[in-house]
Parts: structure tokens; C-alpha cells; sequence
């Protein structure tokens, strides 16, 4: 790994202290209170080469290779971890670069692999390093010789889409989540104070509050900054990120599900934001905001031949639907093509949901007995993310044939899909 790695594990030891000293700040203050300077000063002394030391130790026993057939990564100080990672199970291999990183001039490399739920990571390669090792994983993956795989590079790409940073300032503040957090965080310890008096109970519910209003608007903007969507013959490219930059890519026939998500206050200007669901891979969002025309090809290059349904294609629920979710059942709708399964939900946050039929695990229907009387009935599908999109309130005899009519497209569609290979 790079030299500069070890700085990256440095810090452990002095988290420890630190955790230690967080526990029992009564107790840490009395036992910093007894010692002189001398012995505070003898004691930087040992931690910071023991910390040092413990950085060093964990970058040098850390070692990866990369055969014919996978990647393997060894690591472990006391307690050894030898990771075997097939090339062909491979979902992504992702760049990533924190802000320090970006500083030093190095990035780690995120694999996304099927059937695990954490990621594999190298960390850190020089920035030329760990693009060129991307490119040749993708290529191995994808089927090439290893000799040619090491020549091949990294694919060119096309620009497709790009998002100003003020159209995602302003689709921020028009977005519900926003303002509802930070009402939320100036009204209820308002009336805490009000209530008690008690200022560490208004700051213990305030400060929470205010991180999810951050989080909810500065730092989706932080990590949404300058996104980019080029495409590749690698699948579509993604990078992001105005402190910490971020270079995914989603991964071409293995997307299970295709969000198409409409705020409210977003549909005056025809804007979505596209996330994606897919199988043992972190990268769900495609697009944060788009014009609608513009989400629609980009969704039509994740999932080729499909055309998103339009609002009036849509199937509403019977109006004795009514009497389960008041109001709120006309948000509902359902569309089944020759390629997907779509169905949507929401009235004020509308999303619509696409789902190829070759992507479906399994299809049911369920019915509770006040369902059963209104003979109403949910079609649920399940997707290889494990995720379950769901046709909610359906007429029972429309619902009990849409099971039997999916199960049939779902095993077609399956027979008739293309092989999920990279570069295909």
C-alpha cells in the first residue's frame, strides 16, 4: 500500500483513550487533575510512537494480489484475515477520495461483491495506482485475458449529465425533509425550555435535531456536488463529492430496481431524482435531480428497452380502496409492460418503482381479513437486493391474476436476458 497509510490506522490508540475519557469525564478530569506536566509530557512521549508504531505494524502486514481468477487481500496485526474475492462475482469497484486523501494524492479502491453486505476496501494507493488496478479488475472481470487485462486501461466515457450546484441548492430547499428538520430542530427544544428549564435536556434534544437538518440539506449537498454521469462501456460512471470525492459506477444488468422519486414542490419544474437498487452493491442514487425527459433516457441506458410508464398509463386501485387508506390511495398505481413491473406510491413524495420481470425472485399476494371483506389485495414483488416493491390494493380477482400472469413474465423474461457481463 501507499507510504502514507499508515497514518491511517496511527490514530486508533489515541481513539481509545479518547472513547476511555468520554465514558467517565468525572473520573478523567479527577486523574488529569493529580498528574504533573512532566508526566503528561512523558506520556505524549510513549502514545504518539506507540501510535505510530501501530499504524506502521498494520501497513506493512497488510498485503493484496491479484490472480487469474480473484483478488486477495491479507491483512491483520494479532488476528490474521485473508480475503479471497472471485473476479466474476465483482459488482463495482469504486474510487474514493477523503479530503486528506485528495491532499496527499491517494484514493482507496471499494469493491461491491455479490453475496457479501460489507465492502472490501484497499486503502491507500497512489491516485495513477489505484485507477489503473480499477481498470484491470474491471477488465478481468469482465472476461479478458490477464495479460490483456493489464494493457487495457481505463474505458473511455461520455458525459451525460451534469447537475449545476445551484439547481441542487434550490431543489434542496424545495424539498419537504429540509424544512421539517429544521422546524423540527427550533421548535421542540423551544418548547422543552418552555416546559422545564433545563438547558442539558434542551441541548441533548437540539443538537441531534440540528445534525439531521445538516445532514438532510448541507450534507447532501457536500456529497452531492458536482455530480457527473458519463457513460462507459464499463456501465455508468459517477463522481461526486465537494470535499470527499467519489468515483462509482453502476454496474450495466445487474440494476434490480429503478426508482423514480417526484417531491412535491419539484413537479412545477418537472424535476426527479432517480435511485437504483442493486444487487450486493451501496450505490443507490443515480440522479439527485434532473429534468424528467432527461432521467428518462438516462434510466433507459441502465435498463435497455424499457420505457418508463407515463401518469395516465397507470392503474388506480378501486375507489373502495378508499376505505383502507383515505386520501392517500389515489397516490397509488400500477403499469405491467413487456419489460417491467411498475408500480407507484406516495401522494405528496410520488415514486414509481420499475422492476424488470427478469430481476424477480418471487411474487406473492397478501390479503388481511378487512382486505379479504373489501376484496382488496396487495401483489408484492421481491427483487435479488432484497428489496420488495409492492402493487398496493388491487382488486382481488385483478390481484390473483397478476400473480399468476408475473410468475410467467418473471421466468421468461429470465430465459430471454441477456448474461450479466461487464463490457458486454
Amino acid at each position: 500500500m501507499h507510504p502514507v497509510t499508515p497514518l491511517r490506522r496511527a490514530w486508533a490508540p489515541v481513539a481509545v483513550l479518547v472513547g476511555w475519557a468520554v465514558h467517565d469525564p468525572d473520573q478523567t478530569q479527577r486523574q488529569l487533575a493529580r498528574l504533573t506536566t512532566t508526566t503528561l509530557l512523558l506520556g505524549l512521549a510513549v502514545l504518539i510512537p506507540a501510535a505510530a508504531l501501530y499504524g506502521f505494524l498494520t501497513w506493512w502486514f497488510t498485503h493484496f494480489a491479484v490472480t487469474d481468477t480473484e483478488l486477495r487481500i491479507r491483512t491483520g496485526l494479532l488476528f490474521r484475515r485473508t480475503a479471497h474475492i472471485r473476479l466474476e462475482r465483482i459488482q463495482a469497484v469504486d474510487v474514493t477520495q477523503p479530503l486528506l486523501a485528495r491532499v496527499a494524492g491517494v484514493a482507496k479502491l471499494k469493491l461491491d461483491v455479490i453475496g457479501t453486505g460489507k465492502k472490501d476496501e484497499l486503502a491507500f494507493l497512489g491516485e495513477d495506482d489505484a485507477r489503473a488496478l480499477r481498470a484491470e479488475l474491471l477488465a478481468r472481470a469482465a472476461g479478458l485475458a490477464p495479460e490483456t487485462a493489464h494493457e487495457v486501461g481505463e474505458a473511455p466515457s461520455r458525459q451525460l449529465l451534469h447537475v449545476p450546484p445551484g439547481v441542487l441548492a434550490v431543489s434542496l430547499l424545495l424539498t419537504g425533509a429540509t424544512w421539517g428538520t429544521l422546524i423540527a430542530a427550533v421548535a421542540v427544544p423551544t418548547l422543552l425550555w418552555l416546559a422545564t428549564d433545563n438547558l442539558w435536556t434542551v441541548l441533548a434534544t437540539a443538537l441531534p435535531l440540528l445534525g439531521a437538518a445538516g445532514a438532510s440539506s448541507a450534507g447532501r449537498f457536500v456529497a452531492e456536488y458536482d455530480w457527473t454521469v458519463a457513460e462507459s462501456p464499463d456501465g455508468l460512471r459517477i463522481d461526486h463529492g465537494l470535499l470527499d470525492r467519489t468515483h462509482e459506477t453502476v454496474p450495466p444488468g445487474r440494476v434490480q430496481t429503478v426508482r423514480i422519486v417526484e417531491p412535491l414542490l419539484w413537479r412545477r419544474r418537472r424535476w426527479v431524482r432517480v435511485e437504483l437498487d442493486v444487487a450486493g452493491s451501496s450505490n443507490s442514487v443515480l440522479l439527485p435531480v434532473a429534468p424528467r425527459e432527461i432521467a428518462e433516457s438516462v434510466v433507459a441506458r441502465v435498463l435497455p428497452g424499457v420505457t418508463v410508464p407515463t401518469g395516465a398509463s397507470l392503474t388506480r386501485p378501486p375507489r373502495r380502496a378508499g376505505r383502507c387508506r383515505p386520501l392517500w390511495w389515489r397516490g397509488y398505481g400500477l403499469a405491467v409492460t413487456d419489460a417491467v413491473f411498475a408500480a407507484r406510491y406516495g401522494l405528496l413524495r410520488r415514486s414509481l418503482a420499475l422492476v424488470p420481470h427478469a430481476k424477480v425472485q418471487s411474487v406473492r399476494l397478501t390479503q388481511g381479513p378487512w382486505r379479504r371483506a373489501l376484496r382488496l389485495a396487495d401483489v408484492r414483488v421481491d427483487t435479488g437486493a432484497n428489496k420488495t416493491v409492492t402493487a398496493r390494493l388491487r382488486d382481488a380477482d385483478e390481484a390473483a391474476e397478476l400473480l399468476r400472469g408475473q410468475a410467467e413474465r418473471s421466468r421468461t423474461g429470465r430465459r430471454d436476458a441477456l448474461p450479466d457481463r461487464w463490457m458486454a
